[in-house]
Order: structure tokens, then sequence, then C-alpha cells
């Protein structure tokens, strides 16, 4: 029996991922490349982060969307799944956000952690 789990996101950008995860300041491997789960189970991702317990967690691409695999049971990190998703979500979302508004000529003037974990973000383009 599997005990892996698959957690449907709103990612679809491989790269917007990666800086998200190395902005969070996580170490991550590109794949493909295995998951480790209980009694050596393995699963394949695009991108894999290792724990220090042996059990890692991936984002594997399921033909629409980048999912979390992982078995939660060995969860090992900071944050609950929940708010690590969460905190991905957002870091994707912002990444996202510059990543289009670059490509369209503007660029940040201003962005602002808020107290409350948002960000704020202004962003410019001058014309001639």
């Amino acid at each position: 029996m599997s005990h892996f789990s698959n957690i449907k996101t709103q990612i679809r950008n491989l790269s917007s991922l990666k800086a998200t995860l190395t902005d969070m300041g996580m170490d991550w491997k590109e794949g493909p490349i295995s998951v480790r789960g209980y009694q050596g189970q393995t699963r394949m991702a695009e991108v894999v982060v290792e724990q220090k317990n042996n059990y890692d967690i991936g984002f594997s691409w399921n033909g629409h969307e980048y999912e979390l695999v992982a078995d939660l049971q060995y969860w090992q990190q900071p944050l609950s799944v929940e708010g690590f998703l969460r905190k991905v979500t957002q870091g994707y979302a912002l990444q996202t956000v510059l990543s289009e508004s670059s490509k369209q000529g503007f660029q940040v003037s201003e962005q602002q952690k808020n107290t409350d974990g948002s960000i704020r973000l202004v962003v410019q383009r001058w014309s001639a």
C-alpha cells in the first residue's frame, strides 16, 4: 500500500516554482528524480526537496499542474503541509507576476512584505 499523498496545486510554471523554492531558502534537486517514501517506495518528480529523515517532498507534473508528492506521515518541515503550500503558492504568484510584468516592459519600483504576510508590489513602465 502506498503511503504517498498527491496534493493538487495551481502551479503550472516549473521555473517559477524553482525560483519560489530558492526564495524560500530550500535546497532542491531538478528531476526527473525519485521522491523517497515509506519502505523504499518512490515516485518520480520534476523537483525534489530532500528532508533530513530521508523522506522527500516532490512536485510532479500530472498533465495539468505540479502536484505536491510526499509521504505526509514523515513530513519534517518547520511549517505544516498547509502552511508550506500557502507559502509556496504565495511565492509562486509573486514569481509569476514578476515574470509576466517584466515580459511586458514593467519594472518593480516597490516591493514590501506586510506584517500580515501579504506582499505589496508596485510596478511601473516608462513610455517615450
